[in-house]
């Protein structure tokens, strides 16, 4: 059996040593694995009819091709944010736009839908199953290969922690870590200037990661995506925090994705295929909100990648190698469609339409405090490690 493997989306530590625990495994059950480069963009992009786009978007993978690539964040095999479902016409590749070939002829010009010319070349390269490790974005064209009659077995990535259907994604620890890491840090230069730091966070509709990392670091206030804030009552509780500390300073964070209330979400640039614009500001912006209304200065910092990079912590390396193992099982026993998990502490597999049919953001309610913007955590028995 040929299993391919890619990797979509943004990237997170952990997915370098879930793949390699993929070969390792495959190979040792005596499967041949094969690297797809860019994301679902190396799928569009292979031309069958140019033999050198082969190498430019697809690499055989085998034990001692993947032997140190777990020393290491990111993917070796690289990702994109490709929707070969919905491309827009400006970034058809040039062989595609033949109009004689089957996907010329679309009833929307401005996007069109390449499904049928990535299944063809996933014939063409003898693969029998295929593994996308991604976001909800990824994996919902992973479903519709699945649909189509590709047997496909995922596996879920993001820092957001925010796919629908499990309790865990690859990268979401390692995130979670960074950001606890550079909050402290910044404490020594917001206390010897005795300021307000204002610290962004990524965190696009899910507000998990910033109110998880809020909570173990420990800051006075917090605010996440899912509940708009009043620039004018945060100013009036941090200074009532930065009174109260003996060194004088107060520290905030701030999802990306969140917004004053009456205000939105500051996105920027071209949407892509998934709809999806660039984030980043709204930290600065408070900033800027909160040295208006105080008077103090402040420290702006957006920790954006460094939230993502270097090399996952013990945690998402334990889950990727196991989701990777458990990802290789399901395909041996025959099972497509299937997308690995976790679930109240347990790993399992979930039908890959779970992932679009709900949303996963935080329980405002349970582990929020609306009024004074901070995280709210009483009552941890029953509730997940990561406490929903």
């Amino acid at each position: 059996m040929k299993i391919g493997i890619l990797t979509g989306g943004g990237d997170v530590p952990g997915l370098n040593p879930c793949i390699k625990a993929v070969v390792n495994r495959a190979v040792d059950e005596g499967h041949e694995v094969i690297g797809i480069r860019r994301g679902w963009g190396g799928l569009l992009w292979f031309n069958p009819d140019e033999p050198e786009t082969r190498a430019r978007y697809t690499v055989p993978l085998d034990k001692v091709q993947v032997r140190t690539v777990d020393r290491t964040g990111g993917t070796f095999l690289h990702t994109s944010r490709t929707n070969p479902a919905k491309v827009k016409s400006k970034d058809v590749p040039e062989f595609l736009r033949d109009p004689e070939h089957p996907e010329a002829e679309e009833a929307d010009p401005r996007l069109r839908d390449f499904t049928p010319h990535v299944m063809r070349n996933l014939e063409i390269l003898g693969i029998d199953t295929l593994i996308p490790i991604g976001g909800d974005d990824t994996l919902s064209f992973g479903e519709r290969l699945h649909s189509e009659g590709v047997p496909v077995v995922a596996i879920p990535k993001t820092m957001d922690n925010d796919v629908y259907g499990t309790d865990y994604c690859i990268g979401f620890s390692t995130a979670v870590t960074r950001s606890v890491q550079f909050i402290n840090q910044l404490r020594t230069s917001t206390g010897s200037h005795e300021r307000i730091a204002v610290i962004e966070l990524f965190g696009r509709n899910s507000g998990e990661t910033s109110l998880i990392s809020s909570y173990l670091a420990d800051v006075d206030r917090a605010i996440i995506s899912e509940v708009p804030f009043d620039p004018e009552k945060l100013a009036d509780l941090v200074m009532k925090d930065k009174r109260a500390n003996p060194s004088n300073y107060a520290m905030v964070t701030i999802s990306e994705g969140a917004h004053m209330v009456g205000g939105k979400v500051i996105e920027y640039g071209e949407a892509d295929s998934y709809g999806h614009r660039k984030l980043g500001g709204i930290g600065e912006i408070t900033g800027h909100a909160l040295q208006q209304i105080t008077g103090e200065n402040i420290i702006s910092q957006r920790v954006g990648y460094l939230m993502r990079s270097g090399a996952p912590d013990a945690l998402d390396l334990m889950v990727a190698i196991n989701y990777a193992n458990l990802a290789v099982d399901l395909i041996i026993g025959g099972a497509s469609g299937r997308m690995v998990a976790l679930r109240d502490g347990t790993y399992t597999h979930v039908p890959m339409s779970t992932v679009t049919s709900g949303v996963k953001r935080v329980d405002v309610d349970e582990l929020y405090d609306k009024k004074v913007y901070r995280p709210k955590v009483r009552h941890v028995l029953g509730k997940p490690m990561f406490l929903y």
